[in-house]
């Protein structure tokens, strides 16, 4: 259920948000587009969480004091729902890069793709996608491998806890991944496919779940910022 709010103050005292971030915006589009409603207001505002532009799903915001406890909710455990292309693979893992190798997956079979997750369940070592918001050298990632250059990437270690496919229906293939702080989604479907002798790429990607909080009890992002500018007039009108 979501939290309702009386006054505008408890933002500034400090509030721990819950919002389902839109498709194609970045995490910090959502920070910024709630931070901007404060105004002239001035109040802290950060995430727990990074969640990919084309990615989907719970984006924990926090205001106030309480972003002192990003790091907290940062660390746990995340769900994440979504859907894999079998037979192709991208660069950057997912769709914002075009494939640039295909795979024949006529043999492929339901059992060999079940099969395939038990190895990628438990403590496991990844490298995260050349496209990522990771920095080197102060820089991110995507930034880099958007001009071409060449990136020596550090394997990660990642626990994910459990890891189904929910619908198979080639080259489309749903899934559903309980996983650690730092598992990048776009890697594990591309190790699966290579697993597999195979490709694989992301299409779709929603994270579900964040430690306790749900994505049912999310805010839709203009709900949140109307809500706040309902506020913010409501104590105007009061002072006035």
């Amino acid at each position: 259920m979501k939290k309702t709010y009386t006054k505008i103050e408890e933002f500034a005292e400090g509030q721990l948000l819950l919002v389902n971030k839109p498709y194609k915006w970045t995490s910090f589009d959502v920070v910024g587009k709630i931070r901007n409603s404060f105004k002239p207001l001035k109040l802290k505002v950060g995430h727990a969480g990074t969640l990919d532009p084309l990615a989907t799903g719970l984006l924990i915001i926090c205001t106030g004091k309480m972003t002192k406890q990003i790091d907290t909710f940062q660390a746990e455990e995340k769900e994440y729902t979504g859907t894999m292309i079998m037979g192709a693979t991208t660069p950057s893992y997912d769709m914002e890069t075009e494939p640039d190798k295909n795979f024949d997956i006529s043999q492929l079979t339901p059992e060999q793709l079940r099969n395939n997750c038990e190895q990628f369940t438990g403590d496991i070592q990844q490298y995260p996608p050349a496209h990522s918001a990771i920095k080197i050298d102060g820089e991110r990632l995507y930034e880099k491998a958007r001009r071409g250059e060449e990136v020596e990437l550090r394997l990660r270690n990642v626990t994910i806890t459990e890891f189904e496919l929910t619908r198979i229906e080639l080259p489309e293939v749903d899934f559903r991944v309980v996983c650690s702080k730092g598992t990048y989604i776009r890697s594990l479907v591309n190790d699966f496919g290579a697993a597999l002798n195979n490709g694989a790429y992301l299409s779709k990607l929603t994270r579900t779940r964040s430690g306790n909080f749900q994505l049912t009890d999310a805010w839709e992002v203009m709900e949140l910022v109307n809500t706040i500018r309902e506020l913010k007039a409501s104590t105007a009108t009061t002072e006035g």
